[in-house]
This record gives structure tokens, sequence and C-alpha cells, in this order.
């Protein structure tokens, strides 16, 4: 079955949405956003404080935060007001998915326009849509008791499966625009090479998501040391490596460490199978060529991003510089997975 025109722009401009949805988590968790609401209501919470009354008492649910009281004491109503956008913002633009989800879909089942293999892939992407949504709550509710913050672990999780949510609509976009289509690219080992690199990316995007939620970038500043040497000092000390820092990694700078020499490693490890992809695949058709060439640009634009990012992180973490590395890090997945969509020794997904 072939699908209509309306059901490929729909299943993209879920895409493009979700896109934003994860920048602007990026930029809710850089500016401090995420701890200030503190309800979930799905309904009433669509719409923000009306009234000086109603903005009030908002602001005084967030002073009994931990947040409030260990890092903004004495914040004034108007920079409540500016964090409280940005969070607003991001609940918004996901109740916003979606009716963009379900209105469309509705009309496309009345007028038979899915059949059932479209429609288990969107059934999937739905229950993703619903765990995002479940762990960004659990997410916030980890720093509205104890923490300043939310958990770092926490935040990766609820960020790595909107990652997974993006990649798993865009190869359903993809499929979809392929349906019935049999002319593939028949290249099986190039498609373990980007399987590997796509396996490297992925832990790449979560050693991101807990650079982020440590705010391991600002331990240490300056590149291509870590503090004057390859490996940093809390690394080398074996007393360090104990269950308590990686757990509670605010009391010590290990973890933070750890995290930071590990993404940063793990970087480098992609630029170099790149290299190494695109001299031993010997891909020979033209646009597979302008994928690779488009996604090395891609890596090497987001390694450069990220040495910005950490040289800038003096005292704190540069807002749109992370933005940027982040919405890059978005771009490199959706290419690799185009790729690997596009390389593969049958028509099956």
């Amino acid at each position: 079955m072939r699908y209509p025109k309306s059901v490929h722009y729909w299943l993209l401009a879920g895409l493009v949405m979700i896109f934003f949805q994860v920048v602007l988590g990026g930029i809710t968790r850089l500016t401090g956003s995420g701890l200030s609401i503190t309800k979930w209501d799905i309904v009433t919470g669509s719409l923000p404080p009306m009234g000086d009354l109603q903005w009030q008492e908002a602001f005084d649910l967030y002073k009994a935060t931990p947040q409030y009281q260990k890092i903004n004491q004495g914040m004034e109503l108007s920079q409540f007001k500016f964090i409280f956008f940005w969070e607003y913002f991001h609940r918004l633009w996901a109740r916003l998915m979606g009716f963009v989800f379900l209105l469309p879909l509705f009309y496309f089942l009345i007028r038979r326009y899915i059949d059932r293999p479209l429609m288990i892939r969107l059934i999937v992407v739905f229950l993703l849509a619903a765990l995002v949504a479940s762990l960004g709550w659990i997410m916030v509710a980890s720093g509205l008791i104890d923490r300043p913050w939310v958990n770092a672990y926490n935040l990766t999780i609820h960020l790595s499966v909107a990652l997974l949510l993006f990649a798993y609509l865009a190869w359903t976009y993809w499929w979809a625009l392929r349906r019935g289509d049999q002319n593939y690219i028949l290249i099986s080992p190039a498609g373990k090479w980007l399987t590997f690199i796509l396996i490297l990316l992925s832990a790449q995007l979560i050693l991101g998501g807990m650079m982020s939620g440590m705010k391991a970038g600002l331990l240490y500043p300056t590149w291509p040391d870590m503090g004057g040497s390859f490996i940093p000092k809390e690394l080398m000390q074996g007393s360090n490596w104990q269950w308590s820092h990686f757990n509670q990694y605010d009391d010590h700078a290990f973890m933070g460490s750890l995290v930071q020499w590990l993404h940063r490693g793990v970087a480098y490890l992609l630029v170099l199978s790149l290299i190494l992809f695109w001299f031993k695949s010997g891909l020979s058709a033209s646009l597979v060529r302008r994928d690779l060439l488009r996604s090395g640009f891609l890596v090497l634009l987001q390694v450069t991003l990220g040495i910005f990012t950490v040289i800038h992180c003096v005292g704190y973490i540069p807002l749109w510089l992370g933005v940027a590395h982040q919405s890059v890090a978005l771009l490199l997945l959706l290419s690799l997975l185009h790729n690997r969509f596009r390389i593969r020794t049958d028509n099956t997904v």
C-alpha cells in the first residue's frame, strides 16, 4: 500500500515537532527552568497563571522547593516568570504534539489511509510518547523533595527515550515513503559498520545527557587536556572508585570527571569510525556518498561545538552553545540513521 502525501507530511510534522521538543528540553535544563512548575496538571496546566494572584500562588509553590531555598533564594517574581515560561512552553509543546498526532489520525482512519502495518508502528510511537511524558514527570519530581536539581540519571533516561521516539518515528517516516518500493541498496558490510557507529553515537548521546544533568562541563573547562593531563586526577585515585561517588555524584567530582572524560573519548572514536568507514565501505552510489559527507560534516561540527561549549563553561554552561551542541547531535543521529535505512540487504525494517 502506498500512502497519500498527507500521511507523509503528517509523519514529517511529528518528527519536526519532536526535534524542537528535545531542543526545548535542553533550554529548560540549561536555564534551570524544569522545577518552576511543581504540578503536573494535564488539562488545567494548559493555561499559564492569569493575573497577579495566580502568579503569586505559582511563585509560592516554587518557593517551597529545594531549588529556590538552596540556590534561588531572593529571586524576584519577574525572574520566576522567565524560568516558568521555558518549562510551560516545553509542556505546552508536548500537548500540542498530542493534538497534531491524534486529530489527523482519526481523519486518516476514517478515510482508510492507514493500514495495519503502519497502525502498529503508530501505536509504538504513541506508547513511547506516553513513556517520555511519564518519565519527564518522574524526573521533575526527583528535584522537588531534597535535591535542588533533577536527578541526572532520571534526566538521562527521559532524554534517551525521547531520542528513541525521535529515531523510531524517523524510521517509520522513511518506511512509509518507500512502502512498495523494492529498489534498495544492497551493501551488507556497510550496514554493519553503520550499526556499530550508531551504537557509538547512542552511547555518546547518553553520556551527553549525563553531562547536562551533572553539569560536568564545569569541572574541566579546558581542551584538549583535563586539568593539565589526559586523564583527570580524580580517575587516577583508586579510593574514588566507590559506589557512593556514582550514586551521590553531587558530593564529589569523580562522577562528573568520569562522564566528561568518556564523553570526550567517544567523540574521538566517532570521528575515527566515520573516517575508517569512508575508506573501507567502498560505496560508489553518489547519493550514499553524499549522505556520508553530510554525516562527516555534522560529526566534525558536533565535536567543534562540544569543544567550544566546554572551554566556555567557566562558572556556568553557555546556553546557546549548549543548545547548538544538542541540536546538531539530533541532526547527526537523523543523518546516520537515514544512511542505515538506505543501506540494508532486503526490504524489511
